[in-house]
């Protein structure tokens, strides 16, 4: 139970996430959106392990595990920062739905899982067809937009191979750990990427929009889904935590509609429909043999 309610937590968050993601960097820049996130959320830890009075793991391989982390912390979330400048919100969530095939042939590769079997195939297959097809729905996409969807499937590329590589690892530290170390290695890496970029100059102006994305995406996104998620990693494969994935867009393409008044057009609702029906396959394609020896 305690893992299946970290599972919708991790959906819910990872769902408002690419809106809060857009809202905290139109004015301020990205940079200065993902950077204060990230100082945000590395404060946050570090008060509650000084709190909870944990101690940090230095062994090796808990080293290499927060190098793991901060790979996807720095490498996957900058590259969505930027892309967030020219597209919409939904899409972030959509083109991120590419981790589980990623993850899968990973996962093959290195860590012997069996992600690559018939039904798994299909499933996936059919979520990277209805991705394609609400990518599809728009009509014109600029040079930028495109660009930004090439530095998402960069980002989804990271994630995965962050996924896998902290599995290969085998640390098996607490998610808080995890976490914590990650953003302690990756928060300097933004704060110099800000200070050469940016040249560290602060916004002029701040609406309230911003102020409360930055803190939401800070205090809850990052400390919380964080955590959750390492957990989720620790506790179940890597394909299927990276199924997250083909949930999150449907919810992050309606928030947008309905709140950010983005484009929902009958192509986006038919790789929806497609995409839960992916879902559905992965989960009960295999155990269909074995729920038809029931009814005989």
């Amino acid at each position: 139970m305690r893992i299946l309610l970290t599972y919708i937590s991790v959906v819910l968050l990872w769902s408002t996430t690419p809106l809060a993601i857009k809202w905290s960097g139109e004015g301020p820049g990205f940079l200065f959106g993902v950077t204060s996130r990230m100082t945000i959320g590395t404060t946050c830890l570090l008060l509650f392990i000084a709190i909870m009075r944990k101690p940090i793991p230095l062994h090796r391989k808990a080293i290499l595990t927060y190098c793991a982390v901060a790979l996807q912390i720095y490498g996957a979330m900058i590259a969505v920062y930027w892309a967030a400048q020219f597209m919409p919100s939904g899409w972030i969530s959509v083109v991120s739905g590419l981790a589980p095939l990623m993850t899968a042939l990973l996962s093959a590769l290195f860590l012997g899982e069996r992600s690559l079997t018939i039904g798994k195939l299909l499933s996936y297959g059919m979520g990277i067809g209805g991705l394609i097809i609400i990518f599809g729905s728009a009509l014109q996409i600029s040079l930028n937009a495109a660009l930004g969807i090439g530095a998402l499937l960069i980002s989804t590329c990271i994630q995965a191979t962050s996924a896998v590589w902290i599995k290969r690892i085998s640390a098996k530290l607490p998610a808080l750990s995890q976490v914590t170390g990650g953003l302690l290695i990756a928060l300097p890496l933004y704060l110099v990427t800000w200070l050469i970029l940016d040249k560290g100059q602060l916004p002029t102006t701040l609406s309230l929009i911003n102020i409360a994305s930055i803190l939401y995406l800070g205090v809850i996104a990052t400390t919380l889904g964080f955590i959750f998620y390492y957990y989720l990693l620790t506790h179940l494969t890597a394909t299927r935590v990276s199924l997250i994935n083909l949930i999150s867009p449907v919810l992050a393409l309606l928030l947008g509609y309905f709140v950010n008044h983005e484009q929902l057009s009958i192509k986006v609702l038919s790789g929806t429909l497609l995409i839960l029906s992916a879902l559905f396959l992965h989960e009960f394609f295999e155990r269909l043999p074995r729920f038809k020896a029931r009814l005989k």
